[in-house]
Formats: structure tokens, sequence, C-alpha cells
């Protein structure tokens, strides 16, 4: 399991799960009777809080260090069968409970950055599995996780979440687990992932077994068991290192999206509002599976050819730029995946990465520094070393053309402006994400067919490599399910050349620059891998030259493998041992992630 930085931008700008509270509160609570189901799914879910917290509680008093981690599983089951329920009621306070055993870096004002020291399970478990714990520091963490399990305890109430919300906590409860937990993201010492999966179904059945009587069809619920079952039976003979992540995904989480499908018709219920995946996704690596709407904070948003195309004309003409001589294209070239090629782009002292599925992130540039769209369009025309013009001259550029003058009364019903200009420049971006690739394909139908080298590549990205804990499925990239609203930076030491005798550290510091913050040196954001296999160079200064190269430094253990004293590496510094057949197969899953150019 990686250790990973988790940094709030943004307090403001929380995520629509931890709103949800208001949702099912705000309106006049006369107009509800709690109905029975409500009543014992509040009666399950008090009752696993309070084993969480005596099992918490247990932990110090024992000496033995057996029973300790007995203990300790024992709160970590009653945790995991009641996540899909505590991730929706209260989404921050379950983070807070299963963060991970870093820093938590506020940066949203730069003259007030606050840094915390973690608690919860993942804190407890690393002291516990670690060598000689701190039986001070230890009974610290469990005194404060349990604290707040016991105040969720007595202040969460069910009395008044709707159908629609149930139906929330059953999807996000088995693609939350199925997106993050089964890849080993928050169990990082004891090697209980596929038993914590397990914990998650049995929350997400008792949940359905609890709303039987919403069932129109009651089969349907034997269907939910059957399903359950059967993937419980999968994990509890399976072996992390050696799980099929492939037929998992192909069949087990994909069939249950087609039942919750179901069941959403069963229900005649209908949402107030979109996540970030689709309500109609039955397959979570196709071109409809994500609402690219909700990633830009516009949740009306839909793509339309007109200014899809219009966004591309402006994308690749160079007279808009200051010296008439550069486009978003000198960069972003479509015959190179939307890259130059080159290690460092003329002008900056980074690498170019790709734009397709850029849209599906909450953070732009390898520093993270805008969070949206229209704001790195905003920063490439105004930075000196790009554009370096302003948005106003651009405008006016534009206005001067006949052709941009039809066109935007044409699609937009209004004159030019330099709003109208990055919504179109956006849209277009917006339309890059295609999941045309061999590896989407063969998810989307059974005519095309991994070979057996090609899947096994893909299981060691998800399982015994650790990509997927940093590499999210289905994007691969470090933007965070379920919520999607944080596209994570990460500490992995690049070091400067391909020197391995004498290597150095590349000294560019990354997010530091932006606000000084020490605790943030040498920081960047996670890019998506599709479409590595067509975008080399790679790292942000462009350093390897091919797949093999970055994967090496990824098995050593990234900088502190290579001997760099990095106090906050993210990246996992012991090496992952894989084998060199493993490594090929991981180059060719890679290589099928590679979408066709049209």
């Amino acid at each position: 399991m990686k250790k990973r930085l988790i940094i709030s931008f943004s307090l403001k700008a929380i995520c629509l799960y931890s709103l949800f509270p208001s949702f099912v509160s705000c309106t006049d609570r006369k107009e509800f009777e709690p109905q029975e189901e409500k009543v014992v799914l509040e009666q399950f879910y008090k009752q696993q809080l309070e084993n969480t917290f005596e099992e918490l509680d247990s932990i110090v008093l024992t000496q033995d260090i057996a029973e300790k981690k007995e203990h300790f599983w024992k709160a970590r089951k009653a945790f995991k069968t009641i996540e899909p329920i505590l991730a929706f009621l209260d989404f921050e306070n379950y983070n807070y409970l299963n963060q991970a055993n870093l820093l938590k870096i506020d940066e949203e004002d730069a003259t007030d950055i606050k840094i915390k020291n973690p608690v919860g399970f993942q804190v407890i478990e690393e002291s516990l599995y670690g060598d000689n714990p701190d039986e001070k520091a230890l009974k610290e963490l469990i005194y404060k996780t349990s604290q707040r399990v016991k105040f969720l305890r007595k202040n969460h109430s069910l009395q008044f979440v709707k159908p629609h919300q149930v139906l929330w906590m059953i999807r996000d409860g088995f693609l939350r687990a199925s997106l993050l937990g089964v890849t080993a993201f928050d169990v990082p010492e004891s090697a209980q992932t596929l038993q914590e999966v397990s914990w998650v179904y049995d929350g997400v059945l008792k949940i359905i077994t609890v709303y039987t009587s919403e069932f129109n069809q009651k089969e349907l619920v034997q269907n939910w068991q059957s399903q359950i079952e059967g993937t419980q039976k999968k994990l509890a003979t399976s072996q992390f290192d050696t799980f099929n992540f492939y037929q998992y995904y192909k069949d087990d989480v994909h069939s249950k999206l087609k039942l919750w499908q179901k069941t959403v018709q069963d229900w005649k219920v209908t949402f107030p509002f979109q996540q970030a995946i689709a309500y109609d996704a039955d397959n979570l690596f196709a071109n409809t599976t994500f609402n690219v709407g909700y990633f830009m904070d516009k949740p009306d948003f839909k793509l339309k050819q007109e200014e899809v195309t219009l966004g591309k004309m402006l994308f690749e003409d160079s007279t808009l730029s200051g010296n008439g001589q550069l486009s978003c294209a000198s960069c972003h070239k479509q015959e190179l995946f939307l890259t130059d090629g080159l290690a460092k782009s003329p002008g900056t002292n980074r690498n170019s990465p790709t734009l397709f599925y850029a849209a599906l992130q909450k953070g732009f540039f390898h520093d993270k520094r805008t969070g949206s769209l229209q704001g790195q369009i905003i920063d490439v025309v105004e930075n000196p070393n790009e554009f370096h013009t302003n948005l106003n001259t651009v405008e006016t550029k534009v206005k001067e053309h006949k052709t941009y003058q039809e066109k935007f009364q044409q699609v937009f019903g209004e004159e030019v402006s330099n709003v109208l200009i990055r919504e179109a420049i956006a849209s277009y971006i917006a339309s890059l994400s295609p999941f045309s690739s061999k590896f989407d394909q063969s998810m989307q139908s059974e005519e095309v067919v991994l070979t057996p080298q090609e899947i096994n590549g893909f299981n060691v990205f998800m399982g015994k490599g650790k990509c997927a804990t940093c590499h999210f499925a289905p994007l691969f990239n470090g933007t965070v399910p379920m919520a999607y609203k944080e596209s994570e930076l990460e500490l992995l030491g690049v070091p400067k050349t391909k020197d391995t005798i004498h290597p150095v550290l590349d000294d560019d510091k990354g997010r530091y620059n932006l606000f000084k913050t020490e605790q943030r040196k040498y920081f960047f954001k996670t890019p998506t891998v599709r479409n590595s296999a067509q975008t080399a160079p790679y790292m942000h200064n462009g350093v390897y030259t091919n797949l093999e190269e970055v994967i090496d430094f990824y098995n050593k253990g990234g900088g502190q493998g290579l001997g760099f004293d990095l106090e906050y590496q993210t990246l996992p510094f012991d090496n992952l041992q894989l084998t060199s057949q493993e490594k090929e197969n991981l180059v060719m899953f890679l290589h099928t992630l590679t979408d066709g150019l049209k």
C-alpha cells in the first residue's frame, strides 16, 4: 500500500457527499414518518458503531500484541461493514477515521497553512504492525479514533433517509470497495485486503435485506444475495498477489451495476442530481461512464459537437498567442497523443502532459496550480513562457476574424467574448475521453480478447505492483473515487538523470513553489497512464524514455530506493520485487490502454 498525503485545498468546496445530511434533514420532518426499515437499519448501524469503539477500547486493555491485533480487526470489521452507510451520511468523518498515515495539509489560505497529524484506523494499523509499537502514542490514537466513533453513534440518524439515498449507499458501497478497497488502498500493513472487501459486501447485502419491502420484484433480492455471495466466495478463496482483478471487474462489478439499474427501475426512483459516475453506467470502462460536467462543476453540462469543433479551431490557432506563432497544439500534437514528444516543452522546465482524459480530474498542471479547465486556459494564455498575452487581447484577435464572429453566433448565439472562448476550448478538451482502447473494448464486449500476458499485467497493476493505489481505475489517474473531488499529489523522488550509480534528485520542487510549504517539496500531480505507451518521455522532467525505465524506478522504491533522503515520500520505498515476467506483462497491459486516434 502506498503512502498518501491527504490534502485539503478548499474547505468551501466540500464534496456533495458531505452535504447529504442537509438533503435528508432540510425538509420539514413532519412530512415523514420513520418507516420500519429505517429503524432496523439505524439499529444495525449504531450497533456496529458501538462494536467498533468497544473493540478499539479493548486494544489498550491488553499487553499481548496478538490480542491487540484481534481487537483491532474486530473493530475494523464492524467499521467496514457499515462503510456504505457512514460514507454516505458523513463523508468527512468517514475520511477522518480511514485516512492515510501521513500529514494532512490545508493550503486553502497561503497566510494560514494548516498541517495536522493523521489519526484513525490506518495509523493504528501501521503502529500495531510496526516494530516496537509506541504504547503511549497508540493509546492516544485509539482514544481519538474511539471518541470520534462514539460521537457519530450519538449524533447520526437514518430516520429521514429516502429510497434514492439508500440506492446511493448500495452502489457507492460496492464501487468504493471495488475501486479502492480491493487494491489495498486503505490496508497498508496487514494483507487483509480481500477480507475487508467481503465485509463491505456484508454491509451492502444488509442494506438490501432491510429494504426488501421496497422491491416489487422479489427475485431481485435473491439475485443480489446470489451475486454477493458468489463474489465473497471468490474473495475467500483468493490471495491478493494472485487475485484475478480482470475477471472481478468484467464479471462481478459490471453484473452488479446492471443489477443496480434494475433495482432503480424496480423502485421507480429518480435522483435529484448527477454523480461522477452516470446512473445508467453498466460498465466502468466506457465513454458514457462518467459525467464530465460533474468534474467541471457544471451539473447540466452537455457536450455539443459544434462547441467542440469551434474549440478545436481555437486550440489550433497560433495567431492567438503573443507572437502569433504558438498555439495550444504546438505542445499538444494530435499525432503524439496530445503531447510534444520532448522531455521538456520549449520555454518551460517540465514535460508536456497529454490532454486525453484531462477533463476527468480536479487539478491541472504538474503542480496542480489550477483547479479547472478554464483556469488552465487562463494560465497558459497569461504565462510569459507560453502565450505571453492576456484574455482581452485574445478576445480582440478572435473578434477580428469574420469566420469566428459567424461561428460564435451560430454556436452560442452571442458575440465573441473571452468567457465563451474559454468555454469552447474547454468543451474540446472535455471531448477527449474516448475509452476506445483495446482494454476498454475487452471490458465492453466478448469480441475483443486480451492475451493472458496482458491480463496478468493488469492484475499486477491492480495488486502486487500497487500502481492502482495512485492511478485509480478506470481513469487510471490520481482523482480519488468515489467522490472524485480530489486529484492527488505525490512525492516520488524523481531523479535528474538516469544515472543510478550517482543519482541526483531533480531540483524542481513542484508544489512547494506555490506556497513554500516545506512538507510539499517535490510533490507533483498523479497523471493518467492511459495512452502512456504513446506519450514518452515520462515523469514531470521527462527523465525516462520508455515504460521499462519507469517501472524499474517504481520497483526499486522511487527516490528512497535510489538513496535520496525524502522524509515525506509517498511512494512505498520498499522494493516491490516484481519478476521480469511481471514487469514485462505490466508494459504489455499499459499498451492495451492506447486509444484509437480519429
